[in-house]
């Protein structure tokens, strides 16, 4: 199993460990973090649009299409009535003009991104608390 680590380091804010990188993740100053890095939120839809443009570029290169400029750009909404992201809306700004036949291929493509199956077939996810242990 793959592992990283979110470790606290005080206030709002948390150093996420992934494979030796490091990302901070806080809040907005306007709910009591001191906005030194993206909230977790934020973090869980950059992982969408990143993986979204992870698998177009590879798309665009395989087809021998220009990748420079690619973006990805993202909206999303949080439901007002639970803790929970509502609504992702994701848009491809491919850097050329692409043929109709491209255009759909590379949208099969990029609608099942392993982040996107992920959330489709939600997986199995378990939380245990553990104390420290008392052996000195």
């Amino acid at each position: 199993m793959n592992e990283m680590t979110a470790r606290h380091q005080g206030g709002d804010q948390f150093e996420i460990d992934v494979r030796g990188h490091r990302v901070i993740v806080d809040q907005p100053t306007g709910v009591g973090g001191k906005d030194l890095g993206p909230t977790p939120t934020e973090l869980f839809i950059a992982g969408i649009a990143s993986r979204v443009g992870f698998y177009a570029e590879r798309f665009l290169r395989r087809h021998s299409l220009p990748v420079e400029g690619l973006e990805v750009r993202c909206e999303f909404k949080m439901d007002p009535e639970a803790a929970r992201v509502s609504s992702v809306r994701l848009r491809v700004m491919v850097p050329a003009f692409l043929e109709e036949k491209h255009r759909r291929a590379l949208l099969a493509v990029v609608d099942h991104c392993t982040v996107h199956n992920s959330i489709r077939q939600g997986p199995d996810v378990g939380i245990a608390v553990e104390l420290p242990s008392l052996a000195a």
